[in-house]
């Protein structure tokens, strides 16, 4: 029987193989001494490890605002007597001035005559002694006296960035104090027209923050947290109908503002002394009178009422601006300077003329 004959083995090269395999062993354990390469019984981290880790870092981090940020915010109530009940806690707000005890809200949360309160969220109550409501913007500035409540740092809300996170303190629907929501910022320069279609007192709030953090009724005026916690945003309305859209005033709209009534104890602003409200164009063709601001109520003393200006009078137009939804009276007097005449265009008992008012200074509230 004939075998097939067998190669020949090459000791040769199957020494060079081995020396070979040797050096590429040394070599790896010594990459694995220095670090350069992980060693055998080390494994990759799991992808579900490494999400719960990011979601850890991003809870901490809002724990860490809010336990920063929260004996800052407060409640704001009126002393009224409504069904046996006191303290009524319509708002929220926030500190700026440690030292003054000046705290930032919303207008509209302090627009009703009253005695006003701040509670604190250890539930310390203190008396409102002044309050300055900003004509133009929805902003409140109210001072109580003997604080000792820490103020916020406020940001630079012209660096916000669409997606960023925010969180929003605030005393939701006036019972549930200190609520914490987080969410983003959705969008930047939202215009929002708010009030009552019905009676046509509407206004129109220019250059807002939107955000999907939750802003429900009362947590008006709380502040719109960056995840530093720094201020970025005044909490200032929700859209009724929808969900997860909420607006907020710019803190760089509100800064010289706040910083003049800490430095004074008042602001400066041209004064007109009216109160209207809105009346659009709907409305006027309904009522068979021209759109514009309806005077409900005049200083005592006041610009208006010096220039023998009457409640039920509609302005119609000022210095030939139309008054409209882009154009409010506010926005046009806040734009002018303290002394300046402005033409009033108003109708009355179905006839219009021409009204000179010199501004005065806005007195303090």
């Amino acid at each position: 029987m004939e075998y097939s004959k067998l190669p020949k083995l090459n000791i040769g090269g199957l020494l060079i193989a081995v020396l070979l395999g040797i050096l590429v062993a040394v070599g790896l354990y010594q990459a694995q001494v220095r670090g350069l390469m992980p060693s055998s019984n080390l494994s990759f981290p799991k992808v579900q490890n490494l999400q719960t880790e990011i979601v850890v870092k991003e809870e901490n981090a809002i724990i860490d605002v809010v336990d920063k940020t929260s004996s800052s915010v407060v409640a704001i109530g009126i002393n009224k007597r409504v069904i046996n009940l006191e303290d009524r806690t319509i708002g929220t707000g926030f500190v700026v001035s440690k030292e003054k005890g000046i705290i930032v809200t919303n207008k509209h949360v302090v627009s009703d005559k009253g005695q006003y309160r701040v509670i604190t969220k250890d539930g310390q109550k203190y008396d409102v002694k002044k309050i300055y409501r900003d004509p133009v913007l929805d902003l409140g500035i109210v001072q109580i006296e003997g604080s000792s409540i820490p103020s916020l740092d406020m940001g630079d809300s012209s660096k916000l960035k669409v997606g960023q996170t925010v969180i929003a303190i605030g005393n939701a629907l006036g019972n549930f104090t200190n609520t914490v929501t987080t969410g983003v910022v959705s969008g930047l320069g939202r215009k929002v027209v708010a009030g009552d279609i019905s009676d046509g007192s509407l206004e129109s709030l220019d250059n807002l923050i939107q955000t999907d953090a939750a802003i429900n009724p009362g947590n008006s005026g709380g502040p719109l947290l960056s995840s530093g916690g720094q201020v970025i945003g005044v909490n200032v309305a929700t859209t009724e109908g929808a969900q997860n859209i909420g607006f907020a005033i710019p803190i760089n709209s509100v800064k010289q503002i706040v910083d003049e009534f800490v430095q004074k104890g008042f602001v400066s602003r041209p004064y007109l002394g009216i109160k209207y409200r809105f009346i659009t164009k709907d409305v006027a063709i309904l009522n068979e009178v021209p759109q514009g601001a309806y005077i409900q109520d005049i200083a005592e003393g006041g610009p208006a009422q010096r220039a023998e200006v009457k409640i039920g009078d509609i302005i119609a137009r000022i210095n030939g601006q139309t008054i409209d939804a882009e154009n409010k009276v506010a926005d046009i007097v806040s734009k002018a300077n303290i002394g300046a005449s402005l033409t009033l265009t108003v109708w009355r008992s179905g006839k219009q003329s021409d009204i000179n008012v010199t501004l005065g200074e806005s007195p303090a509230q």
